[in-house]
């Protein structure tokens, strides 16, 4: 297994983001075993992956790029701010785009399978990018950008993507798709994590000079994702105390493992 350590930060990139997008798929076939999933589990594992994706932002992400922006001797704190923001803004800017399309009159149930589909799938993009940038960027040998963080940033995103691929295939599976269909487009929305994470090792390994500014975007727009999606659906849950104890578990093994292995 740990021969996986040794080789091209971008063939890992690719191996960690394959394991995503397999943990879709696995939270997608779930429709083929449940006419309902337990809510409490869901939610459980998207408060600790929230908590593990907040602490992996940090170490695995943006404390990286202020130590490689103050090493290139570009201004650290402009950078990083403007990487920061631009990460989120461009899914806040995605989301309101689906939301005005989903608000049309006369919307059809495969126009709302679309969105369904295409909302997720938008999230996924910057997550496999994370991947592939904290994967690329060990090369460098900054602070904190450790093969372990990295493959642990991976390990949080996996366990978030569990009921992602559920809550696409369940929905479409009651409205009225066949198990394979609703499976299929379930994992689908994971698949574009393999292909950014690659993208966003290679830009990391060809152009040394935007890492900070990457390093950052995928910060940001992994924070966005945890704020904006995975902390209130964990809240919908009746034992909302409960599940934000759950995010402080997944941010301390976050943490931990950074500390010990970092």
């Amino acid at each position: 297994m740990f021969f996986i350590f040794q080789l091209n930060p971008v063939v890992q990139a690719l191996i960690a983001t394959i394991f995503t997008w397999s943990i879709t798929a696995l939270g997608a076939a779930l429709v083929y075993f449940f006419k309902k999933i337990n809510k409490n589990v869901l939610d459980s594992m998207l408060g600790i992956s929230a908590g593990v994706m907040i602490a992996a932002s940090f170490w695995s992400l943006l404390s990286p790029a202020i130590s490689m922006a103050n090493n290139l001797k570009i201004n650290a704190m402009f950078v990083i701010s403007i990487g920061f923001i631009s990460g989120g803004l461009l899914l806040f800017i995605g989301d309101k785009v689906m939301n005005r399309l989903q608000n049309k009159k006369g919307i059809t149930t495969n126009r709302r399978v679309l969105m369904l589909i295409t909302s997720i799938t938008l999230h996924n993009i910057p997550e496999g990018l994370a991947v592939g940038v904290a994967f690329g960027s060990t090369l460098y040998g900054l602070d904190g950008a450790t093969l372990m963080s990295a493959w642990t940033l991976a390990l949080g995103i996996g366990i978030q993507n569990f009921p992602e691929g559920t809550a696409v295939s369940v929905p479409l599976r009651r409205e009225g798709f066949s198990r394979n269909k609703s499976f299929f487009y379930g994992q689908l929305s994971g698949i574009v994590e393999p292909i950014s994470g690659v993208i966003g090792a290679i830009l990391v390994l060809k152009m040394r000079l935007i890492l900070p500014f990457l390093l950052a975007f995928a910060a940001g727009a992994m924070i966005y994702v945890v704020v904006e999606e995975l902390i209130p659906e964990s809240q919908t849950n009746e034992s909302k105390d409960l599940m934000a104890m759950f995010s402080l578990v997944g941010f301390m093994i976050m943490m931990v493992l950074d500390v010990l292995l970092g």
